[in-house]
Formats: structure tokens, sequence, C-alpha cells
């Protein structure tokens, strides 16, 4: 079973699933000896197709939005926290003072 046939997620299929639906309309007797068949699992590979490239564009955008939103969020707590200090610089910055405190 599929989903509508004639949507506008399905356009680059329109004309296979015009042709199915062609095939159809010759009768009950015709669909039921298995005429249709080839044309059904062409309709079936276009869809699938069609709703992989459209899950990959959904995919990619999501992506894009979640980085965006990050940098957002990383220049929020910035502004918070003040400039964040690189781990190495961080360790730097112990040891400098750990030293000065030996030196007293």
């Amino acid at each position: 079973m599929h989903s509508h046939l004639h949507t506008s997620y399905n356009a680059n299929c329109e004309e296979i699933m015009t042709a199915l639906d062609e095939c159809h309309a010759k009768g009950f007797l015709h669909k039921a000896l298995g005429n249709c068949n080839d044309i059904k699992v062409d309709v079936n590979k276009c869809l699938s197709a069609e709703r992989y490239q459209r899950a990959k564009r959904n995919r990619d955008e999501a992506r894009s939005n979640r980085r965006r939103i990050e940098e957002i969020w990383a220049k929020e707590r910035e502004l918070d926290q003040g400039p964040a200090v690189p781990p190495a610089a961080a360790a730097n910055v112990a040891a400098a003072a750990n030293t000065g405190a030996a030196k007293q």
C-alpha cells in the first residue's frame, strides 16, 4: 500500500502514476491477472526515490538549523560568562598562578 499518489511531493513520478491509473481503469480482471504489476513496481521505486530525496533534504536542513542554533547558544553563553578560555590556556593560567604562589 502506498500513500496518495498525486501530490506535490511526487511531481516527478506523475507520468508513471498516470500510466498506473490508466492500467487500473482497464478493469478488475486486467488488474487481477497481474497486468499492472510491472507498472506498480516502477511507481513504488519512483515514490521511494522521491521519499529518500525529501528525507535527505529534511536531514540537511535540520543539521544546518541545529548548527545555527548552537552558534547562537554559544554567543549567549559567552555574553553571560565572558569569553570562553580553551582548556590548554586555562591550564597555563592555573600553572602560572601556582608558580606565583610558590615564590611568596
